[in-house]
């Protein structure tokens, strides 16, 4: 039987750019499937403690650009400690990934591309015509999805529905990662997300 994590995403985390790609790898060795569930930060942190960067004590946010860096490091792969368009508007760019999940489509790449986009590109996602050109890169058709995503109410109610199941399933902050009853938050529990998929 196919194992399943669910994987809910936040598409301006760092932390989530960061474990992205590793999550791939990780679910592909495995043979998992990856169910991606774009939920809204700003509908999750209040309900369970979280604040957003901005307003979070400095000795939290000086910590967390420390760890930025070490991460970055370790992973050797590129991240812009303050890019330009951080933090940002994650519609219509979510509702994009949910209406191509929608069409049947995989959306890890387009998934990957706007984290790209925002920590390694320092696109804005948040702009139309941007996140269109970032879908479009990654094999999709931008102005399709985004047409979706502007005008099908069903795709927002979605993006909402996914914030419910995030918050019904215990998760708190991103990215998480959900098989069976275990939430695994946070890029650097993907260590333990390969061991449950291996224990099976």
């Amino acid at each position: 039987m196919t194992q399943r994590i669910d994987y809910y995403v936040c598409l301006i985390s760092p932390w989530t750019y960061l474990g992205d790609a590793r999550l791939a790898a990780i679910a592909a060795e495995h043979g998992a499937e990856i169910n991606y569930k774009p939920m809204n930060l700003g509908r999750v942190f209040p309900e369970t403690g979280g604040l957003p960067l901005a307003k979070r004590p400095p000795a939290r946010q000086a910590y967390r650009m420390q760890e930025l860096k070490r991460w970055r490091d370790f992973l050797d792969v590129p991240l812009t400690l303050e890019p330009a368009h951080f933090p940002a508007s994650e519609w219509p760019a979510a509702g994009m990934v949910i209406a191509a999940k929608a069409a049947g489509r995989d959306c890890g790449a387009l998934i990957n591309g706007f984290l790209s986009g925002v920590w390694a590109e320092e696109r804005n996602i948040a702009d139309p015509d941007t996140a269109c050109a970032i879908a479009d890169e990654r094999g999709f058709d931008g102005a399709a999805l985004l047409a979706e995503a502007e005008n099908n109410d069903a795709i927002k109610a979605t993006w909402d529905t996914y914030s419910d199941e995030a918050l019904a399933a215990g998760v708190f902050g991103a990215p998480a990662y959900v098989i069976g009853d275990e939430v695994y938050w946070g890029q650097d529990r993907l260590d333990f997300v390969d061991r449950a998929l291996a224990a099976g």
